[in-house]
């Protein structure tokens, strides 16, 4: 049976994401997508699997370094500080104790306000200066791998424009000489000759 081929748009549609978002996955992940001649990436049923798992994994609020862990088998024990729902299950655990802390009479939307201030503070008064450090290369380093695969995304689509334009240049060039080959064969065929017609002569007779 022949294996089935997605290209990258075909893959991030069935996926539900953006094309730069599976490369994006794919180096930081460092997966082993398959190429063609050309060079270009295509998906098989497999890669497509794994890529759901990898969706599904960071819905359910896992980082990268964890997802990648899990995909190469290092270490099936994933920290559950590599799970950025932490903060989220941290905020329901102690949601009881701030209830009962606060004026009953508060809203439950000032009080879940209260609760993420006193979440946030306690954070960074833990770990400011690391904290900042570390959010500050993450987003820098992020930013430039995003621009990266924009541009290479956009030298592609580049690419296969002035792939297509050649090929429409070639179609031209080959229909365009045989139109003049053809012409060459009608001129051909019309100067051939006939027979010798014999024009009447005027009588001098009068």
């Amino acid at each position: 049976m022949e294996e089935v081929r997605y290209m990258i748009s075909d893959a991030a549609n069935l996926l539900h994401v953006e094309s730069h978002v599976l490369r994006y996955w794919e180096e930081e992940l460092e997966l082993e997508i398959p190429r063609n001649e050309m060079g270009h990436r295509y998906y098989t049923e497999e890669n497509i699997i794994q890529f759901e798992k990898i969706r599904k994994l960071k819905e359910e609020g896992y980082q990268l370094k964890a997802i990648k862990m899990l995909v190469h088998n290092t270490n099936p024990q994933i920290p559950d500080e590599l799970k950025t729902t932490e903060v989220v299950s941290k905020a329901q655990t102690e949601t009881a104790c701030v209830q009962t802390k606060t004026d009953p009479g508060m809203s439950k939307l000032d009080q879940f306000q209260l609760l993420m201030t006193r979440i946030v503070r306690d954070a960074i008064a833990e770990n400011n200066h690391e904290l900042g450090r570390e959010v500050s290369t993450q987003v820098g380093d992020k930013v430039i791998k995003e621009m990266n695969y924009l541009m290479r995304e956009r030298e592609e689509q580049e690419e296969e424009r002035f792939r297509k334009l050649d090929e429409a240049i070639r179609i031209r060039q080959k229909r365009m000489r045989r139109q003049k080959k053809e012409k060459k064969v009608k001129c051909r065929r019309g100067d051939k000759p006939g027979k010798l017609r014999l024009e009447p002569q005027e009588s001098t007779l009068s």
